[in-house]
């Protein structure tokens, strides 16, 4: 099927300022389920200058530079793409031994994971109920996965937050509720409390009345045969073919759709809109 995204974002100032550089995360990776047929991205007041480029964990990221003063900053993305139904099981964990938890990741791959396995976050109480999740699943990999992902999303109450950091897993554990990047933020910090490299994921998801309207979070998980893999705790599945794949991060807040700063006493005000669909 084919997605389209319409992606605005405006900030207006209470007085003129003078705009530093400005990071956008708001370009598709590639992947072997998606292709972008079409993009474009208008930026408000023009910038100086645009630089794309790569950053440090493969995602597309794009730095504005600005010369004038202004009193607001607008930004509107839209981009179609294809995306192709796939079977998100349809691996082999290898070493079979990955089979079960915990498990060893080779030393060479740790090497590269280690970001991904930092334990920040992860208190004596999330740690027991990863615990106990993988324990009821007899310590068995996907079954963890799916379990926890599928518990979150049946236990925990959905609450739309549409600025901030993720709330800490702690937080989120005890409150019961969260946005979709608190419930992302949770399931990452359990995969490694039990030790499994996962990361933070930002996108957009078509197919659920309450995410269409905003951006979207996930989590991923990186298994031995299968690389990385998503897991949705908002939905309470694997990530499929109705996700729109942003960017990925060991660290939330360094793949904000928009970040920056300005010079001057002003007053700021953010408004978004996003609408998802498909034709």
């Amino acid at each position: 099927m084919n997605i389209h995204v319409l992606h605005k974002l405006s900030y207006s100032y209470s007085e003129a300022v003078s705009l530093d550089a400005h990071t956008i995360y708001l370009q598709p990776k590639a992947s072997p389920h998606q292709r972008l047929l079409g993009y474009s991205m208008v930026i408000e007041p023009t910038p100086s200058m645009l630089v794309q480029n790569v950053d440090a964990e493969g995602n597309h990221q794009q730095i504005a530079y600005f010369r004038e003063m202004t009193d607001r900053l607008s930004i509107s993305v839209e981009m179609t793409l294809v995306s192709n139904a796939f079977n998100p099981f349809g691996f082999v964990l290898f070493p079979f031994e990955t089979e079960r938890l915990p498990f060893h990741y080779s030393a060479s791959l740790k090497k590269y994971l280690q970001p991904y396995l930092v334990r920040e976050g992860v208190t004596t109480y999330v740690e027991q109920y990863a615990r106990h999740t993988a324990a009821s699943v007899r310590w068995m990999t996907v079954p963890f996965l799916t379990t926890l992902c599928r518990t979150i999303a049946q236990d925990y109450v959905y609450e739309r937050r549409e600025v901030g950091a993720p709330m800490s897993p702690e937080h989120t554990l005890i409150g019961r509720k969260g946005s979709c990047r608190d419930f992302a933020q949770l399931f990452v910090a359990c995969c490694r409390s039990i030790g499994l490299a996962a990361r933070f994921v930002s996108g957009y998801l078509y197919g659920n009345i309450l995410q269409e309207n905003d951006l979207h979070a996930w989590a991923e998980v990186y298994l031995p045969g299968a690389g990385w893999r998503g897991f949705d705790p908002t939905e309470g599945q694997a990530v499929g073919n109705n996700h729109v794949y942003l960017a990925a991060s060991g660290e939330p807040q360094s793949i904000a759709p928009l970040s920056g700063t300005f010079r001057g006493r002003a007053r700021s005000l953010l408004t978004t809109e996003v609408v998802v669909g498909v034709g």
